[in-house]
């Protein structure tokens, strides 16, 4: 009777363990959000978003004041429409911008909003005008082989 009793408290805590581990790989990802504050909806357009996915961060001066509900490819324009989900604590002006920024060299890309200087504040709904793209890192090796090899050209034909 001891026995199964301690195989019964072993597994307990093996399935809290599991289940531990389970959350903070979840956080980590960026797949799980457990913010329970109201928030509202502004939209924006980028025409590259490189590799922004949608729960990414949205960040000012660091904090996380909201998530990307969703991306969507816009076909008349061409441009990928970015939905954005902001706690209604944190409010800002309706000329703010949003980049697309990187943590690190390689790391996870995020939205960055830089306040603006109008009275008005953002509401659900909205479209922020000022936007920012992502910086491919490829396009930034391209152009720098590309303008060296056009130096060595002129160079030679010296």
């Amino acid at each position: 009777m001891q026995r199964s009793k301690n195989d019964l408290w072993v597994g307990v805590f093996v399935l809290i363990g599991a289940a531990a581990i389970l959350f903070l790989a979840l956080q980590a990802a960026n797949l799980l959000n457990l913010s329970f504050q109201s928030t509202y909806r502004v939209e924006a357009r980028f025409d590259n978003i490189g590799g922004l996915k949608p729960k990414s961060a949205v960040r000012s001066a660091g904090v996380v004041v909201g998530r990307v509900e969703s991306i969507v490819f816009d076909d008349k324009t061409f441009q990928a429409r970015v939905t954005l989900t902001l706690e209604n604590r944190y409010q800002f002006p309706k000329d703010s911008s949003l980049k697309i920024l990187t943590s690190g060299l390689l790391g996870d890309q995020y939205v960055g909003i830089e306040a603006g200087s109008e009275e008005k504040n953002l509401a659900q709904g909205d479209v922020v005008s000022t936007t920012q793209s992502a910086v491919v890192l490829e396009n930034l090796i391209g152009q720098f082989l590309y303008s060296k090899a056009s130096d060595g050209k002129s160079e030679s034909a010296k």
